[in-house]
């Protein structure tokens, strides 16, 4: 399979509406911890939107990154700028494998904590998304460093379908 020379127009928006998805898990983030820390002393927890829209957003996150996996596999991803050093390209190997293999255990961690009640399963939960923080900012200062300092042009991949 060939690379292409950029994303296509499922993978980009497929790589926005995840990123968009990602902002209010961490800003819902009180909402199902506290109904979390109740459930773990045994109180009696009031069903709420902001858990519910938790739940469903990590689901569809779930099945969107899914998607994408497939799509990846099925299309490929254009190879890294020409002016990227090897040590460059496989931290954006690694920085890319990585928030994949998060995202899909976040959500996959946060569905057995909170409907099987495991409580390893949501101690993994909170330090993955932790992790996913630290991974994020990377992902993006990555980018704007190839755009900015290396002029690489790196962000128009993200903006217009090849």
């Amino acid at each position: 399979m060939s690379n292409p020379n950029g994303y296509s127009a499922p993978q980009i928006w497929l790589h926005w509406i995840v990123a968009l998805l990602i902002v209010p898990q961490f800003l819902l983030n009180d909402a199902i911890g506290g109904a979390w820390r109740a459930l773990q002393r045994g109180e009696e927890i009031t069903p709420s939107a902001l858990i519910s829209l938790h739940v469903v957003a990590g689901v569809v996150i779930l099945a969107l990154v899914a998607w994408r996996l497939v799509l990846r596999r099925l299309r490929s991803a254009p190879l890294p700028p020409t002016a990227e050093s090897r040590a460059l390209q496989l931290i954006g190997k690694l920085t890319h494998g990585l928030l994949y293999l998060l995202l899909v255990a976040l959500a996959a961690s946060g569905g057995v904590a909170w409907f099987l009640e495991i409580e390893a399963a949501a101690k993994f939960h909170e330090a993955a998304t932790t992790l996913l923080l630290v991974l994020v900012g990377l992902h993006v200062l990555g980018a704007l460093y190839h755009q900015f300092v290396l002029k690489t042009d790196l962000l128009s991949r993200m903006k217009r379908p090849a």
